[in-house]
């Protein structure tokens, strides 16, 4: 089973994102090291969504974006978490 957590991007996402990529991304890195998060990205043009398919129970996937610097300093404006129905791959 996968799960998929979208994010709403604030509009100044992109001004305001350098001061907190790092500890994102390290964030992000550890679940992926832990085989919890299979793929992370932002879809550009605009750049108002991010996506994050993840193999974890959703209690795992929740607690990350409540842990987020992304989601604790308002670069992320809402998010939500769903079950994907993977039919190929």
């Amino acid at each position: 089973m996968h799960l998929v957590l979208e994010y709403t991007l604030a509009d100044d996402y992109l001004d305001r994102r350098t001061a907190l990529r790092e500890d994102h991304l390290a964030l992000a890195r550890a679940a992926h090291a832990r085989g919890e998060l299979l793929l992370a990205g932002a879809l550009p043009d605009p750049f108002d969504r991010a996506l994050l398919v993840w193999t974890a129970p959703r209690e795992v996937v929740e607690r990350f974006a409540a842990e987020d610097p992304y989601v604790r300093e308002g670069l992320v404006t809402s998010w939500s978490v769903r079950p994907w129905n993977v039919v190929i791959g």
